[in-house]
């Protein structure tokens, strides 16, 4: 259920994510999942692939800054409600989402959400023993 996430500061200036996204592309790797939250002058992409290790050694190597960090990503069903009952048992459960964001699955009927939350270990506990399960990045 945990997995590794790259969080990479990047400038907003036009064609920075392009040229970012090329790097990795060139490298022959896929970007599963990404999210980007941004201000007037920087952004911070969150991006989930196949293999972390590898894409932040090469953005280490581009001159681009870039932290690995531990998030939860479990498999939910793809339905209405699917996402809603995750968060009702973390709520209830005083586990804080500080962030998250999905991505889908080859199987129509699960997509997969990756979460940080605050206590990682509390929420992964709660959701093994309601029956989630995880999708792993190596």
């Amino acid at each position: 259920m945990f997995i590794k996430q790259l969080s990479i500061f990047i400038e907003n200036r036009k064609g920075r994510l392009a040229e970012i996204t090329d790097i990795i592309a060139k490298h022959d790797i896929n970007i599963k999942a990404l999210s980007i939250a941004d201000t007037t002058n920087f952004g911070i992409l969150r991006i989930i692939v196949d293999e972390p290790n590898s894409v932040e050694n090469i953005l280490s190597d581009n001159q681009i800054t870039v932290s690995v960090t531990t998030v939860l990503c479990l498999a939910v069903p793809d339905k209405p409600g699917g996402i809603a009952r995750v968060l009702s048992l973390l709520s209830d459960n005083d586990i804080t989402v500080e962030y998250m964001y999905g991505f889908m699955s080859a199987d129509e009927t699960t997509a997969f959400i990756v979460l940080r939350v605050d206590d990682e270990f509390k929420a992964q506990d709660v959701l093994k023993a309601n029956g989630y399960s995880g999708y792993n990045n190596k």
